[in-house]
């Protein structure tokens, strides 16, 4: 991947924090002394939550990159890190335009194919998913992005026999991923759904998408290679995660592609309740790397709010871009209709949210919170509309850098750092 980011503040360009042997003539480690400020250069002392008097373990790390630094507490052993580099989101960054010699938005082929590392199979459509939430994760929803060559993920609380009829009778077998959690009650589901679906070259189902909100357990990672080994014809989709060393780990467990994105959503409360993220665009160019490097592929779940944030998915990198919110209102959408002053709206909230867990779960667990929002939305009417306006941003984004296929998109992209997207002298009006 070609893109960059262009800033005129400078990054630190080595990854590296203190060690013994680093000291001037071998001398002993500083200490930690309370009311000292954390400081951005190496040799500075740490500051509490150290106890004073502990000293400060430094070590430098193997490869190079950002400003790292690491305190180790050797009595309690819990290591501190802080990553110093700045990571960005949609919001922090513009796409530069570049010389183009297109003349015309129509000719921009946002299409994409893609071979796929364990499947094998060939994708090709463009690469816009609705996300599996179960107010766009609908039937109704699919058929309709089908129309454009875009697929659907369909939620997880569709019966059995409407999941296998759906499928059979759906000719593009890429624009419906069926979608399951990591439960015994989901891999008990999904086992009766392939049996009726029928395997191999034969099934009529051929993507996947294993959900969860944390793809860092091991018994994730256990499930997503048990599902590859069961089921080596289906395109696997599993996540979610956001850092290169986890999308390394599922791409080499079996998994096609890796699902990025954790707390950027728009009725997602993952990063308020606990602290736990990471922006949006950064992970997606990490990520990317990654996996393009063992020939395996992401979706950049989340965070979209604009088709401008959709073209910079792509532009970071991203394969496929997964929408919930900005496909949230439509009359494809499932969701309770309500009209408020002579308006109509559509319920839509997280699946994490109290809204969701009481619908499908009974209530929140004693031992959890909720991690979503239910929100209402102004009913849209047809998805058609809004599914022009995002294919149209994100030709014309392709046209502004030069880029003649969506293919071409991340490697004709240079970010540019900036403090404010738009005019919004109007915003309100």
């Amino acid at each position: 991947m070609q893109n960059s980011i262009a800033s005129g503040v400078p990054l630190p360009e080595r990854r590296f924090v203190k060690t013994h042997a680093m000291t001037k003539h071998n001398a002993p480690p500083r200490t930690a002394r309370a009311g000292r400020a954390i400081g951005a250069t190496p040799g500075r002392t740490m500051a509490a939550p150290l106890a004073a008097g502990c000293p400060i373990i430094w070590q430098r790390r193997a490869r190079p990159g950002p400003g790292v630094f690491s305190a180790h507490h050797p009595v309690q052993g819990i290591p501190m890190r802080i990553e110093t580099e700045v990571r960005l989101d949609f919001k922090d960054v513009l796409i530069r335009p570049k010389r183009s010699t297109l003349s015309t938005r129509s000719n921009v082929d946002i299409s994409r194919e893609f071979r796929f590392l364990h499947a094998k199979g060939e994708y090709h459509g463009v690469p816009i998913v609705a996300a599996n939430m179960d107010t766009t994760g609908t039937f109704e929803m699919a058929r309709a992005l089908d129309a454009f060559e875009m697929s659907t993920a369909l939620h997880k609380h569709h019966t059995v026999d409407e999941v296998v009829a759906f499928f059979r009778a759906l000719e593009r077998k890429s624009a419906a991923f069926y979608s399951m959690g990591i439960g015994a009650a989901d891999d008990d589901k999904f086992g009766r759904v392939m049996a009726a679906a029928g395997t191999g070259a034969d099934s009529a189902i051929r993507y996947v998408c294993i959900d969860v909100a944390n793809g860092y357990t091991e018994g994730f990672v256990r499930l997503v290679a048990k599902i590859r080994e069961r089921h080596p014809h289906l395109v696997i989709m599993a996540g979610n995660v956001v850092t290169g060393e986890m999308t390394e780990e599922l791409i080499l467990s079996g998994a096609d592609i890796v699902k990025v994105g954790i707390g950027p959503g728009s009725v997602c409360t993952t990063r308020t309740m606990t602290g736990v993220g990471y922006p949006q665009l950064s992970a997606i160019i990490e990520c990317a790397d990654a996996a393009h490097g063992l020939e395996g592929h992401i979706c950049a779940d989340g965070g979209c709010a604009t088709p401008g944030d959709v073209a910079k998915a792509f532009g970071g990198g991203a394969d496929f871009v997964m929408l919930g919110g900005m496909f949230a209102g439509h009359d494809e959408c499932a969701g309770e209709v309500v009209e408020r002053d002579g308006r109509k709206y559509r319920r839509f909230y997280g699946m994490s949210s109290k809204a969701a867990m009481e619908k499908y779960a009974g209530g929140v667990a004693k031992y959890r919170a909720a991690e979503g929002k239910e929100v209402l939305v102004p009913h849209r009417g047809p998805v058609a509309g809004t599914v022009q306006e995002i294919l149209g941003g994100v030709r014309s984004a392709c046209t502004y850098v030069g880029a003649r296929r969506l293919r071409e998109l991340s490697k004709r992209t240079t970010f540019v750092r900036v403090s404010q997207q738009a005019n919004e002298v109007f915003a309100r009006a």
